[in-house]
């Protein structure tokens, strides 16, 4: 898949397929500056941010975050990160490779370990 319109397509797609979910509020592509390239929230989801500035500071942050290699050789690459909070889950899967990551947030009643496996599901799925 050497067309960046196609993957991005794609990974739109696996987006839509994760907002199918009924905890999850919001899916998205994350490139290493914090820039949103693909997915996004679930259609008639308020954004608990709702200060576009704060949204992409944090995108940054996570991105950052989760892309990050120091310990990779003594404790293995980074499968995911979770933060789970009072008024959500936020979930971060990072493609080291493409230097971009996927974001998920998602109701705070969410098991974590099973979005993780659906994820994971969706997005090694070719299709």
């Amino acid at each position: 898949m050497s067309n960046p319109d196609l993957t991005l397509e794609l990974f739109g797609k696996k987006c839509n397929q994760l907002l199918r979910e009924s905890e999850i509020r919001f899916a998205g592509i994350v490139d290493k500056d914090g820039k949103l390239i693909a997915g996004g929230f679930k259609e008639g989801i308020t954004p608990h941010e709702r200060d576009e500035t704060k949204l992409k500071s944090f995108f940054e942050f996570v991105s950052k975050a989760s892309i990050r290699k120091e310990f990779d050789e003594s404790l293995g690459p980074i499968n995911y990160i979770a933060a789970r909070r009072d008024k959500a889950v936020l979930v971060s899967f990072p493609f080291p490779i493409t230097q971009i990551l996927l974001l998920i947030s998602a109701e705070p009643t969410v098991n974590i370990e099973i979005l993780a496996k659906k994820v994971i599901e969706i997005f090694t799925d070719v299709n």
